[in-house]
């Protein structure tokens, strides 16, 4: 029988990877716009502007690594304390995932465009879309160290 603390945590679960996953294709999905703009005038750039496009994908990982971590903390016999225990821990993560993803897929973009404009840039612009995923990075550790304490 399921209770209702392994229904609340499930909704936790599923939550956090669908933000996640929500961020990450919303900011691959303006990253890939741009790429392909930007190589439609000079495809030898593809190397140089296809580390930038995928940086976004990240939030979405990390919102499956913690569903495979939560999960695990699952059992049918649940009280509902634990469920929200669950649903607490893994909501860093998802609410740092589903907003980095977005605000890191914009910062790319302008990123993309400046080495369409001079590549030598490259190197250095992957900082500051770099700087945004540190936030998604905290998100993932809280959120491990939080499940792990359940």
């Amino acid at each position: 029988m399921i209770t209702t603390g392994y229904a609340i945590a499930m909704a936790g679960i599923a939550l956090c990877v669908l933000l996640c996953g929500i961020g990450s294709c919303v900011g691959l999905f303006k990253t890939g716009s741009a790429a392909a703009g930007v190589l439609g005038e000079e495809p030898k750039k593809f190397g140089k502007v296809m580390v930038l496009v995928l940086l976004p994908a990240t939030q979405g990982i990390y919102g499956f690594i913690i569903g495979i971590i939560a999960s695990g903390k699952l059992g049918a016999d649940m009280v509902t304390a634990q469920g929200w225990a669950i649903f607490g821990a893994v909501l860093p993560m998802a609410i740092s995932g589903l907003v980095s993803g977005i605000f890191q897929g914009k910062s790319a973009v302008n990123c993309i465009y400046a080495v369409g404009k001079q590549d030598s840039l490259s190197g250095k612009l992957i900082l500051y879309p770099g700087m945004i995923e540190f936030y998604a990075i905290l998100g993932l550790i809280i959120s491990i160290m939080l499940v792990g304490a359940i």
